[in-house]
Order: C-alpha cells, then sequence, then structure tokens
C-alpha cells in the first residue's frame, strides 16, 4: 500500500509479523508493509534528514538482521530501510513463480521503495543484495546516488561447479521434504557453525544462533532453494557495462563464498568503479567487524553528501 497523502513514509504499517520472536534484533524497528500482493518485512530506523535515504540489502539465505550492528549507526541524518527479501525471513514468498528470480526481485524490492516514497537512496547490497541494487539501477526502476557492494554477487558459480549447482537447486527446489529437513537438522546448531565457518568469517555464538533459527523456518528455506534454482547472474555482468550510478566495492581478501574475484570482474565492467580492501575478514564480513565496514561506509556517505552539497 501506498502512504497516504501528507504522511510520513515511516507511518506506513505499524503492524509486526505474528511470529517475530520477542528479542529478535531491533524487533521495534520493525513493521509489516503490504505492496500489491506482496507482504514485506521491512526495519526502519531515523528519519529522513539532509543525507539520501540508505537502503541496505541483505544477501541469500540472510535477513534484516545481519545488518543489525551497521543500520542504527547510519541512522544519523537519514532514514535506513532494512527489508527482509522477498520469500527470506518474515516477508512474504511472491505470487508468481519468476518473483523470485533476480530480474522478479528487482521489481518487487523497486516496487517497495516506491511506497515507502524513497528518491536517490544510496543502496548497499550484500552478496546477492548488490545484484539486486544493480539490477534495479540497470532497468531504470531506482535512480541510486550510490551503489555499495559488499562482498557483491557479480558472477555465477565458477567453471563445473555451474553446471552441477544450478541443476541441483533446482532439483532440491521441487522437492517439499528438504527445507523441512534442513529446517529440522538447523535446529542441532552444529550444521549452521560449519556453513557460516565456510564463508571464512567468524561470528559470536549470538550471531550463529540467529542463522540457526531463520534456517530452522521451512519457508524461509523453501523460498531460498527456490531463489537459487531461478537465478542466473550472466545477464547481469553483460549488463554491467551500462550502470549508470556511481559503484564501489568493499571486498573482503578472505570470502570463501564468493571470492573476490567475482568484485575483480564486476571492476573490468565498470572501470570506473571505486575498491577497499577489507583485510582478514569473510564473505560475512559486516557481521563479524561492524566497525571495519562502517568505516569506508561513513567515509562514502560523506563524500557523496559533500559532492551534493556542492552540486
Amino acid at each position: 500500500m501506498r502512504p497516504p497523502q501528507g504522511v510520513p513514509p515511516a507511518a506506513v504499517a505499524a503492524t509486526l509479523p505474528a511470529d517475530l520472536p520477542p528479542d529478535w534484533p531491533h524487533r521495534s524497528a520493525s513493521r509489516c508493509i503490504d505492496v500489491g500482493a506482496q507482504r514485506w518485512h521491512v526495519q526502519v530506523f531515523g528519519a529522513p534528514g539532509p543525507r539520501a535515504g540508505i537502503v541496505l540489502l541483505h544477501g541469500a539465505g540472510a535477513s534484516a538482521h545481519s545488518w543489525r550492528d551497521i543500520a542504527p549507526a547510519l541512522a544519523q541524518g537519514a532514514r535506513v530501510i532494512v527489508p527482509d527479501l522477498p520469500g527470506h525471513g518474515w516477508t512474504g514468498r511472491p505470487v508468481a513463480a519468476h518473483g523470485l528470480s533476480l530480474p522478479g526481485m528487482a521489481t518487487l524490492l523497486a516496487e517497495l521503495l516506491r511506497a515507502l516514497d524513497v528518491d536517490r537512496p544510496v543502496l548497499v547490497g550484500h552478496s546477492a543484495g548488490a545484484a539486486v541494487a544493480a539490477r534495479m539501477a540497470l532497468d531504470g526502476q531506482v535512480e541510486p546516488a550510490l551503489v555499495i557492494g559488499l562482498n557483491g554477487a557479480w558472477l555465477p558459480p565458477a567453471g563445473q561447479g555451474r553446471w552441477f549447482y544450478e541443476p541441483l537447486a533446482r532439483v532440491l527446489a521441487l522437492n517439499p521434504l528438504v527445507p523441512h529437513l534442513v529446517a529440522w537438522s538447523a535446529r542441532r546448531r552444529t550444521p549452521v557453525e560449519r556453513l557460516v565457518a565456510s564463508t571464512g568469517s567468524r561470528l559470536n555464538a549470538r550471531g550463529v544462533e540467529l542463522y540457526a533459527r531463520l534456517v530452522g523456518r521451512s519457508g524461509h528455506v523453501a523460498a531460498v532453494m527456490a531463489m537459487m534454482a531461478a537465478w542466473d547472474l550472466r545477464p547481469l555482468l553483460r549488463d554491467l557495462p551500462r550502470l549508470r550510478a556511481p559503484l564501489h566495492l568493499l571486498v573482503a581478501d578472505g570470502d570463501l563464498t564468493v571470492p573476490p574475484q567475482a568484485s575483480a570482474a564486476a571492476r573490468r565492467c565498470v572501470p570506473q568503479a571505486g575498491w577497499q580492501t577489507l583485510r582478514g575478514l569473510g564473505h560475512l564480513a559486516h557481521e563479524e567487524a561492524p566497525e571495519v565496514v562502517l568505516e569506508p561506509l561513513r567515509a562514502l556517505l560523506d563524500g557523496l553528501a559533500q559532492r551534493l552539497d556542492g552540486a
């Protein structure tokens, strides 16, 4: 639904998801928002101010919780919007099957931002969230002031992995038992600890617990598997040279999930893109060392504010 005329966008739909845990990070910032047939879980921090609005997009298999230490820190003179992506966390699964494809997710998210009256935002995407941000901009659905990719998923799995991974993802997505088995397994915590460790990041016990609870939701797991089966990143890489918005890449050199070569490929497509290496961190850099990631984010936002003031 669109905000009534004259009502601040942040006032839209103050209800909470019925099963959102009472101790979920920043529960007080959460709300449900209906845009057409799509129900969203969104967390909103700060208020409209002199800075451009900031939209934080999580990666595949995560939720808004992954920005728990970043979002409130950026909400100084700006509104920070952190949605659960379609099918993830407490955002509903899209009605249309193509809603979990990359273009489909980009379209749905752009509709949400229009409903929230977000204009010329800074889009910060982690992993798959970076691909969604770029797709929105490339398709002319959003005109971002800046796109920041943190360990962006710019490339499909390389080599033989792609030919094995994509058919496997499709088979798993079609099996209704698989999400329930994954959710059941997650309750034992050890598989989730291994999964987090495989990213090259080290999270504290609370971070692992949050992922275990998230992966314990069979609907979340089913949507993530369907997304994996539906995504094709090759058109994104083909189209990246057309990106008009400024692009900056934050790249963890210890990322074992999306290696730095993926960001290097994106930079070859957009040679003017900025680059900063996050040394000693893995794929979940913003969760294992939020202060390290906040430093370049703040610098980029300060630089953007100065350019806008001087325009």
